[in-house]
């Protein structure tokens, strides 16, 4: 895994805060994320960072790397035009189309359930305390197309270390925005509105998983989640809850949208498993954005390194 921790940064590559501060408007436009999230960060998420879509930023040969030479960026158009956001709409290309003028500031995010440190935030206060670092992950759709994405943000281990889940919390729940007005989809029984996600406990603290405030160095576009949304990188891709609005500690297995759709589909895990097809197709390759070839889908994409002893004894197959 190539990760970046701010401390890494060199100066040279850090924002100046005046040029910065000019790029307000654009940031308000592009992603929606306020000055005050990001302002102060050692990582201002310049494009000036190396983000070049025509380059491997994967360049990482240290032993149990997990993004290989092999594993080229998805060049930012793609990435921000082909999107899965059902609220905006079912096409590939509804989200950039109708998210264009989304609201993202300001939003409110309320932490709830069994944790000691139940609190609503503004969205810069909630980001604040945490530096941001670049990760670089593969991803897998459970459509048979994936992506490798340059994100900016920070492990959901912090936040849940912070707020103080009770010893009874073993889930969390991650409830997206309901805003029909915004979102037409959302004005369609598609799926049981608002969507949520959910994860294991020990899933969430686990270091690949993370919030997400950018991409490509710069704040997230709305189709693609902004303002907020988490990111884990060895589950298929409707894992990822989008423009995050709660986070809700529990003891029990929290209802998932896709689940309540379609169960025999659409499993509460969906560990990234080529073993196990969907009923419509076969998971056992994939084929890149930007490539025509198809290639093998890795087992847990490719992170089982860091993420098979979650589910030691577990069968995968029922728990798929």
């Amino acid at each position: 895994m190539l990760i970046r921790k701010a401390d890494d940064v060199r100066a040279s590559e850090i924002t100046e805060e005046k040029d910065y501060i000019s790029r307000r408007g654009f940031l308000g436009r592009a992603g929606g994320i306020g000055l005050a999230a990001l302002a102060g960060s050692p990582l201002l998420g310049a494009s000036s960072v190396g983000c070049d879509a025509s380059s491997s930023r994967a360049d990482s040969t240290d032993e149990g790397s997990d993004v290989s030479l092999d594993d080229k960026l998805t060049p930012y158009d793609d990435v921000t035009s082909y999107n899965n956001f059902y609220e905006f709409g079912t096409d590939k290309s509804d989200p950039a189309a109708n998210a264009k003028n989304f609201r993202t500031e300001p939003w409110t995010l309320e932490v709830a359930g069994l944790v000691d440190k139940p609190a609503k935030y503004h969205l810069e206060d909630f980001i604040a305390p945490y530096k941001l670092e670049e990760r670089v992950y593969r991803h897998r759709c459970v459509e048979g197309w994936s992506m490798v994405i340059p994100w900016l943000g920070f492990p959901m281990a912090r936040v849940i270390e912070t707020v103080k889940p009770r010893a009874s919390a073993k889930y969390i729940q991650l409830t997206t925005l309901l805003d029909p007005k915004q979102m037409p989809g959302q004005r369609r029984p598609i799926l049981d509105w608002p969507y949520t996600e959910g994860l294991r406990l020990d899933e969430a603290m686990n270091p690949l998983a993370i919030f997400a405030v950018g991409l490509y160095g710069k704040p997230l576009p709305n189709q693609n989640g902004a303002p907020l949304r988490h990111v884990i990188p060895w589950k298929y891709g409707f894992k990822g809850a989008k423009s995050i609005v709660k986070i809700t500690f529990t003891e029990r297995q929290p209802a998932t949208t896709w689940n309540i759709a379609a169960p025999n589909e659409y499993g509460f895990y969906a560990n990234v498993n080529p073993e196990v097809d969907h009923p419509r197709w076969s998971q056992a390759k994939e084929r890149r954005i930007g490539e025509f070839r198809r290639r093998p889908t890795l087992m847990f994409n490719g992170y089982g390194d860091q993420v098979a002893s979650l589910y030691s004894g577990l069968d995968l197959r029922k728990n798929f």
